[in-house]
C-alpha cells in the first residue's frame, strides 16, 4: 500500500509526498535527517490529509497532480473535503 499525503509545516506551508509507512514518514519529517529538505527547516509538521493507493505508479501520478496542478486554495479545498 502507498500513501499520498499532505502535511502542514510550522510556517503554514503545505508539503505533499508519498510513503509506504505513513506514520514512520511523518516521524522522519519531524525528527530525522531522512525528512525532506523542505520540511527539515519548517518543523514541526502535522499530517492534514492522506489517500491510499495500491501501487507506487498510481500514488506517484496523484502526487504529481497535487503538487503540479493544484494551487494552495485547491489543496486546502482537498484537505477540507470540498474537492477530490
Amino acid at each position: 500500500m502507498y500513501y499520498v499525503y499532505i502535511v502542514k509545516c510550522a510556517d503554514e506551508t503545505l508539503y505533499t509526498g508519498i510513503a509506504t509507512e505513513l506514520e514512520r514518514r511523518i516521524e522522519e519529517h519531524n525528527c530525522s535527517d531522512k525528512g525532506a529538505k523542505y520540511t527539515r527547516v519548517r518543523r514541526p509538521v502535522t499530517l492534514v490529509y492522506s489517500e491510499e493507493y495500491p501501487d507506487r505508479s498510481a500514488a506517484s501520478k496523484r502526487e504529481y497532480t497535487i503538487k503540479k496542478k493544484m494551487n494552495r486554495a485547491d489543496k486546502l479545498a482537498l484537505i477540507e473535503g470540498v474537492i477530490n
